[in-house]
């Protein structure tokens, strides 16, 4: 059973995305990202879960790419994940031995004789997902294979390596996080520009920036639309913002200003399952001076990672518990009784609603949201980002490194001052107190590395907003 997972002409496509249906939109018929490619290792595998679907991700050497499998050996249900990819450059399975190659042919079962044809049945192969790798991320189709290759991949054409844009004026910052909250819930907060001046406040916003938010839908249909606000943020200071949503689960808005140039703030919300989603995040900046891209490319990816997460739970604690509230009242289909929704600003959260009621567009219909987490789970940033983060990883591993080799050197220093002190009777005056001071140097270094190490690790309990004036 041959099952091919890598599309080869993504931009020949004919299909919508959501299927044929007019009157229903199938979260299945959907490319989604499930990984910047950067982040991902080609020495092991990694897992996903995508749509309640456990998958796993690997590299296959021999050629040269990314595969997506089903979690689960047809042996006996192991999760591939576990497993390695062995000398032979195939994925094999941790429990028995089996292993795959990239179509999810079954090359291997160690276990049978010689003669034996056992993994030529088609039993024995794994369910192998179309893949794509777009602009840095690996997209995965979890619908019908042979609708892949005619849905269009959901990308933003200036950062496509294909463009005929000039690639040299844009810059791009990138993150992602696995969100403790729906996808819904994060495109709703995500097209809402009204919260970020009180949510966001010392971060991204300020509220002194309020004013009126007159938003206009300007088209609709089954694909999602397309908005404007024609004043625009920041009391107008900035022009006029478009904002664009690409159904089920991308969005970005578009803004050019005279002080900034253009500024894209573009979502990517991958469904994981009830309540869970991973964030894509892209900031495509098109400066009007050269000077804000230099010192944008001289900032290490992870430092910039620790002040987006920081955004990130700005609203993470309020998000998981509203969509809970939502649930309890009837979910999106009443969510016109739910929300009181008075004014222009909530008008992209209508519309994404009410898509949703239009086209049966409900997300995990026939599950249920489980029991609220608490703070210290919903603001936890290893486990949703900095070990999946190659960046963030690494910068953490290396900072841990930095703080051993201060208190080894700090200790040796402190070693040498003892014996000059014992052996030496008349000291350098001028050495003595380099060696001296040379203590608290490394003690404030440490601590100060210390409380860097901690933002790898968890988010702030109060959010800045929350802070006292002075």
């Amino acid at each position: 059973m041959m099952i091919t997972n890598t599309v080869k002409n993504s931009h020949n496509t004919s299909l919508s995305a959501g299927g044929t249906d007019p009157e229903y939109f199938d979260w299945q018929e959907v490319w989604y990202p499930v990984h910047y490619v950067e982040d991902l290792e080609k020495t092991k595998p990694t897992p996903f879960t995508l749509l309640e679907r456990d998958i796993v991700i690997w590299w296959e050497e021999k050629k040269h790419q990314w595969r997506v499998f089903e979690d689960q050996c047809p042996h006996r249900l192991a999760p591939l994940s576990q497993g390695r990819i062995n000398e032979a450059g195939c994925l094999e399975c941790p429990y028995h031995g089996w292993a795959f190659s990239g179509r999810g042919n079954c090359e291997i079962i160690p276990q049978q004789k010689e003669e034996g044809k056992a993994e030529k049945s088609s039993r024995a192969t794994v369910k192998s997902l179309p893949t794509k790798v777009c602009q840095g991320l690996l997209f995965v189709y979890a619908g019908k294979v042979e609708n892949a290759a005619q849905t269009p991949i959901p990308t933003v054409d200036f950062l496509d390596e294909n463009s005929d844009k000039n690639s040299n004026e844009w810059v791009c910052l990138n993150t992602f996080r696995d969100l403790p909250y729906d996808a819904l819930t994060l495109m709703e907060n995500v097209l809402d520009s009204s919260h970020i001046p009180y949510t966001h406040h010392r971060t991204v916003g300020n509220r002194a920036n309020v004013s009126p938010v007159e938003l206009e839908v300007v088209e609709s249909g089954k694909w999602g639309f397309k908005g404007v606000w024609e004043e625009g943020p920041r009391k107008g200071t900035l022009g006029r913002q478009e904002t664009t949503f690409m159904a089920p689960a991308m969005m970005w808005h578009d803004l050019t200003s005279k002080q900034f140039g253009r500024t894209l703030t573009v979502v990517y919300a991958t469904p994981i399952r009830k309540g869970e989603c991973r964030l894509f995040a892209r900031f495509p900046f098109k400066f009007s001076s050269p000077f804000p891209k230099f010192f944008i490319q001289l900032s290490p990816r992870w430092y910039s990672h620790i002040g987006q997460n920081g955004v990130l739970e700005d609203d993470q604690i309020f998000l998981h518990h509203q969509e809970r509230y939502l649930e309890a009242k009837g979910g999106s289909e009443n969510f016109s009784k739910a929300f009181y929704l008075p004014t222009k600003a909530d008008l992209f959260v209508f519309e994404l609603r009410s898509w949703v009621n239009k086209y049966n567009a409900q997300l995990f219909p026939n599950a249920t949201l489980s029991p609220a987490l608490s703070s210290e789970i919903l603001l936890d940033r290893y486990h949703s980002h900095t070990k999946k983060c190659s960046s963030c990883r690494n910068a953490l591993k290396n900072l841990q490194r930095i703080k051993i080799g201060i208190i080894i050197a700090t200790s040796a220093m402190l070693m040498i001052i003892l014996l000059l002190l014992l052996i030496l009777e008349d000291l350098n005056i001028i050495g003595m107190i380099f060696l001296i001071l040379s203590l608290p140097v490394g003690v404030v270094s440490w601590l100060g590395l210390n409380q860097l190490e901690k933002q790898f690790y968890q988010g702030r309990e109060t959010p800045p907003r929350n802070l006292p004036d002075n």
